[in-house]
């Protein structure tokens, strides 16, 4: 692991220490879970929007329609 310097807010420090004191977890492993789940959620947040942007380009509704003819709608 490597040890980074940072600068960090008054009040986002102080809560930050308030939610690790209840706990077993140190303010650096807070820090490291909150970016890891901040990455995740950008990933999902990116492939969700490529998801919605083939679906612009290529509807899925196309797939449905032959069934809908077969049962006479």
């Amino acid at each position: 692991m490597k040890t980074v310097q940072m600068t960090i807010d008054d009040a986002l420090l102080a809560a930050v220490d308030e939610a690790v004191a209840a706990g077993q977890e140190t303010r650096s492993a807070f820090i490291r879970a909150a970016l890891q789940a901040e990455l995740k959620r950008r990933r999902n947040s990116a492939l969700e929007e490529e998801h919605r942007q083939s679906h612009l380009e290529q509807p899925d509704d196309d797939v449905w329609r032959p069934a809908r003819r077969a049962w006479g709608d």
